[in-house]
């Protein structure tokens, strides 16, 4: 029975987590980026467009800039924006040490070199994620953040509780790690197809979406998620200083009942942090720049009206 148990638990993290985030194959054709070649230890490459404050937007996991496309359109008319590619997801190169620790060591490098005031942070999923790990990492460095179904913890995404630790799901955690380490691009793929239904809603979206976990590394998702698993940002986002907006999605679910449980599950990621705010898409599902953009685009243009 307990190993039928931990069975379950492991489709069940694999069918929600390996779409936890949200794309250098086509190149966007109304904005003028201009992209980096990743060196051996660069965990991102960026696309940079339009001219004013500085806005950061990272995508999840198997995801690139592609997911933000319609979204950086809109915002590179008033704001500079820089699209953080991370190695190893969809169709940005992989490189043979890929660490979400480093990935945020080198974004607060970049927002230093480049000599970026404050900026604000947008982020998808995993990028949610980072947004709320640099903003508490660095406070004075970061301007205000929009996490985009991104949580300070994925673990009670899984468990729907948030008693969970990263003590207690450090088991599980080791598990899908290894599992991932062991996978070929096809196991990725076919994988990544359970779950598919709650990550957006038409079939042109989720094409979208398998595009770009076809050309994903398994071995850098797998580290990723094992990452995610393992840090807990629960009680560091006290240290945040910015304004902050967390946008969910609740339109998987079938029942008010389930949407309401989300929503408090939410909010109580969100208890070290009494003045964030939190906005629920009751309609979308995770890829809410998808299902809804004209919501999507809307909360964070009032958002960062207001406060960059």
């Amino acid at each position: 029975m307990l190993e039928k148990i931990k069975s379950h638990f492991i489709c069940l993290v694999l069918s929600i987590v390996v779409f936890i985030g949200s794309f250098i194959f086509q190149a966007f054709d109304n904005l003028a980026f201009s992209t980096e070649n990743p060196a051996s230890n660069q965990q991102f490459v960026t696309q940079v467009s339009g001219s004013g404050k500085p806005v950061l937007m990272i995508p999840g996991l198997m995801s690139d800039g592609r997911v933000w496309e319609e979204l950086a359109n809109s915002l590179s008319n008033t704001y500079q924006v820089h699209i953080i590619n991370i190695t190893g997801f969809a169709s940005t190169t992989a490189i043979s040490n890929p660490s979400l620790t480093a990935v945020k060591q080198q974004l607060l490098t970049y927002i230093n070199t480049h000599e970026l005031h404050k900026p604000a942070v947008i982020g998808h999923s995993l990028g949610g994620f980072m947004s709320f790990w640099l903003s508490s990492s660095a406070p004075a460095k970061v301007g205000p953040i929009i996490s985009v179904d991104g949580l300070p913890f994925i673990g009670p995404v899984f468990t729907r509780t948030n008693d969970s630790t990263v003590e207690s799901l450090a088991g599980q955690a080791q598990q899908i790690k290894n599992m991932y380490s062991n996978m070929s691009q096809q196991q990725l793929i076919d994988q990544s197809r359970y779950g598919l239904s709650i990550q957006a809603s038409s079939d042109g979206a989720k094409a979208k979406v398998m595009s770009m976990v076809q050309t994903s590394d398994p071995q850098t998702v797998g580290q990723a998620i094992f990452s995610l698993m393992s840090h807990d940002l629960r009680q560091d986002i006290a240290n945040i200083t910015s304004p902050v907006l967390l946008l969910g999605a609740s339109g998987g679910f079938s029942t008010d009942e389930q949407k309401t449980a989300m929503q408090t599950l939410y909010t109580q990621q969100l208890q070290a942090l009494p003045n964030a705010q939190l906005q629920m898409n009751t309609n979308s599902r995770h890829f809410i720049m998808y299902d809804d953009p004209k919501w999507l685009e809307e909360q964070v243009m009032n958002f960062l009206g207001t406060h960059l």
